[in-house]
């Protein structure tokens, strides 16, 4: 019999003692990866535990999201396929001419060959009547100025009319961003928005700090407080610090700007950095005297919570990192606390 994963443990013993819970909420509850913490409940369940995983969504939210997503590919395979259309090899002395429509040729100069119908004032040879004909199947073309313009005539003689110019190919386009998207602009069209100047994604202790979040919610951070030590607030919450450990507290509110609800704990991964560089995780606490964050927060709304912290006495932090997930260093927002 194989020993029990400790981490494992730890999970069920929050569940059991939640009863119920989101996954997003253990996971900040332990300050694990909410990844990790879903795969190991999926594999738990099919243990045959009486243990149950679900999901749960805002079902308009996913359908927009779907619609979007399904738009975006729809719109980037055409992109793709290209605006010209290869013409296929016509058998015969003279190439079929088609009934309507423009006559897509790639560029012709040089001594590359002509692909499909030329449209310049030289004319193959291969015909019949006033053409030579080639010496072989596999011979070289050459071309020859006529002595007059050209005539077609749908049974392949001269007399027909004439066919339509072709269009010039366009010119070539500079773009930025997934075809079909509003940041595609030509680069001498470029709009005064891909000018601005992007947020401010650092501060110190009272600034905040605006970041958008993985659903595009608008979101204002403010870091109102930093305890460190919070070995009392800690103490009488009913908790015991070990040797060579201290706590620390952080406060941290968060404004919700735009009309789209912020679903996720405001602190998930909301980090200590510490002077080598190295973080520390929030740990699995919350104290009566100063209340957690809660899941969530409507469009137009601020709610603040508190984070605790524990750690080596010895540690010297130099920031707290706020970030939607890890290694999404594009809204990763940071508060030096060196003067702490």
């Amino acid at each position: 019999m194989a020993a029990p994963d400790p981490v494992d443990v730890r999970l069920l013993s929050v569940v059991a003692e939640t009863g119920r819970a989101a996954v997003h909420e253990i996971a900040g509850r332990l300050g694990m990866d909410v990844r990790d913490v879903a795969s190991r409940l999926a594999a738990l369940s099919t243990t045959g535990l009486p243990l149950v995983v679900g999901v749960e969504c805002e079902p308009n939210a996913i359908r927009k999201a779907v619609a979007a997503a399904q738009a975006w590919t729809q719109q980037a395979a055409q992109a793709s396929s290209g605006p010209y259309q290869v013409q296929q090899p016509q058998s015969g002395p003279y190439p079929a001419q088609p009934h309507s429509g423009s006559y897509p040729v790639g560029p012709q100069s040089g001594s590359y060959p002509v692909h499909g119908q030329p449209s310049g004032p030289y004319q193959t040879y291969g015909g019949s009547g006033q053409h030579p004909t080639q010496t072989g199947p596999s011979g070289p073309q050459q071309f020859v100025p006529p002595a007059g313009p050209p005539a077609f005539a749908p049974g392949g003689g001269p007399g027909g009319p004439q066919p339509p110019a072709q269009a010039a190919p366009p010119e070539p386009m500079n773009t930025w961003g997934p075809p079909g998207s509003s940041s595609w602009a030509r680069g001498d069209q470029r709009s005064a928005a891909q000018y601005k100047q992007p947020p401010q994604r650092t501060g110190k202790i009272g600034s905040k700090l605006d970041v958008e979040g993985l659903e595009g919610e608008r979101v204002t951070i403010q870091l109102v407080e930093v305890v460190d030590p919070a070995d009392f607030l800690f103490t009488a919450a009913g908790y015991q610090l070990q040797d060579g450990e201290r706590a620390v507290v952080v406060h941290t509110e968060l404004t919700n700007r735009g009309s789209m609800p912020f679903t996720s704990l405001p602190d998930l991964y909301l980090v200590l950095v510490a002077e080598d560089g190295s973080t520390v995780s929030k740990a699995p606490v919350s104290l009566s005297s100063r209340p957690p964050h809660r899941i969530g927060v409507p469009p137009g709304e601020t709610a603040g919570g508190h984070t605790v912290y524990v750690l080596p006495d010895s540690t010297e932090l130099s920031a707290v990192r706020w970030t939607p997930r890890p290694g999404d260093d594009q809204r990763t927002l940071t508060w030096d606390i060196t003067d702490l």
